[in-house]
Parts: C-alpha cells; structure tokens; sequence
C-alpha cells in the first residue's frame, strides 16, 4: 500500500465555530479514522477553541475569511488537503431599496469572495483525489425578497463549484455544493423560541412537513467528500426537503 493511501485524510472546514459547519467537523470525527486531521477556521477564536476540545485530533486556526493574507497563511501552514468545506457565512436581511453598501458587501465578502479565497488559497495542497463542497442554499435556486446580497452570493457560489469544478477536474479535483433549506441550528432555534422567526410557513411549503436537522446536512456533504461521490462533480445537492421543487403551490 503506498504513503498516500496510509496517510492521515486532512478535512478542512471554514466556519467551523457553528452551525452546519461544526456539525460537519463532528460527524467527520465519528466516521473517519482516529488519526485524520481536521483544522476548524473561524474567525470566533473563543468558540473554535471550545470545539477544539471536543474533538481529537482537531486544530483550531482563528483567521477571518474576509482577509486575504490571512486566508493564505493559514492554508499555507495547514500544507495538504483532501477535504475542503467552505461554511462561512452570514446574512444581513434588508429591503434592497434601502440595503446598505457595507450590509451588501459583508454578505458578498464573506460567503462568495470568502468561498473563492479558502479554494484559492487551499489549491496548492489539494491532490488527485482531493474533494471541495461549498455550502449553497435554497437561495441558490429561489429568489427571497429582502434578501438581495444572500441570493446574489448563494446563486453566485453554485456558479463558482461550477467553474471549479470544469477546471479542476482534470487534476483529479472534485467541487460540488449543497444547497440546505431551512435548518433547525441553535441560532435559529434560539430565534424561534424568542418569537423572531416562524417556522409554520416553511414547514407548510416542505414536503416533508418539517425543518432539517444538522445532521442530515452534514450527512450530505460527507458523501460528496467522499470516494461514494467519485464521479460527481459541479454538482449541487439540495437538502431541502422538497422544498425548491414543490408544485402544489396552485393548488392553495
């Protein structure tokens, strides 16, 4: 058996601190092997370090995805990847015709340009074999009033695994993205305990009548990283629960 077969896999996964991103670091450490390694990126030095303790054989590595520099340091030091998994995001929901160029550019920086820099920065570690995921949304594919800057940069990342994936292929790297619909996080739970935010409209347009778990987005992107997706690449998974394809609209 060669030394790249026995090697330990190395996951890297930006926004890593919460959210799907830590869901994703946690399922990765149930599933891969003891001595595979995973680098958590997160900004949120305080939070990457609590999830650090939770996992073995993790690194925390605070840098903030809207820094250049930084971004490469970081991935120069990290060395060679085989997983890469760009989570990093936020949102900063306002009526376009009032949006303000510091909200519109925040959302784009860090969810597009953050995307395009942890991929930039990470390609001279990548290896035949070697497996990227970005993490889209139902806003990928629909448009959501108020929303403007999150759909932009969600339709935008599809576009980007694309032209990766068309480029990089040849050099035996895969690039796909997921696309969550609405997921029951601990911020969004935390928003619907305080009244901020109704679950009901959602879960009357889904299918299957309810919220995603964590879990079952991270389950999706772990088989995208994974040899059972080897020959899926450009590809973007919806996990949505039905949600982007449901007709039955002209029926209500």
């Amino acid at each position: 058996m060669s030394e790249e077969e026995t090697s330990p896999k190395v996951l890297v996964v930006t926004g890593a601190a919460s959210g799907i991103g830590n869901e994703i670091c946690q399922r990765w450490r149930q599933e891969s092997n003891p001595e595979d390694k995973i680098f958590l990126l997160d900004r949120d030095a305080e939070k990457l370090e609590e999830v650090q303790q939770e996992l073995d054989n993790a690194y925390a590595v605070a840098v903030d995805i809207r820094d250049s520099a930084a971004v490469s340091e970081a991935f120069a030091e990290i060395g060679a990847i085989d997983c890469l998994v760009n989570a990093a995001g936020n949102s900063r929901p306002a009526p376009t015709a009032e949006v303000t160029d510091a909200d519109w550019e925040s959302v784009i920086d860090i969810h597009l340009n953050g995307t395009l820099r942890a991929c930039r920065a990470a390609f001279p570690g990548l290896r035949d074999g070697s497996s990227i995921v970005n993490i889209g949304s139902v806003a990928s594919v629909l448009g959501m009033p108020q929303r403007a800057s999150y759909n932009a940069a969600k339709h935008a990342i599809v576009g980007l695994t694309k032209s990766l994936a068309a480029e990089w292929s040849p050099l035996g790297i895969r690039v796909n993205a997921v696309g969550p619909g609405y997921v029951r996080t601990a911020l969004t739970q935390k928003l619907i305990d305080s009244n901020a935010l109704d679950p009901a409209p959602v879960i009357s347009r889904t299918p299957l009548g309810r919220w995603a778990q964590p879990s079952e987005i991270a389950e999706g992107v772990l088989f995208l990283l994974s040899d059972k997706a080897s020959y899926i690449t450009g590809h973007t998974l919806m996990i949505d629960g039905g949600l982007t394809i449901n007709g039955n609209w002209y029926n209500d």
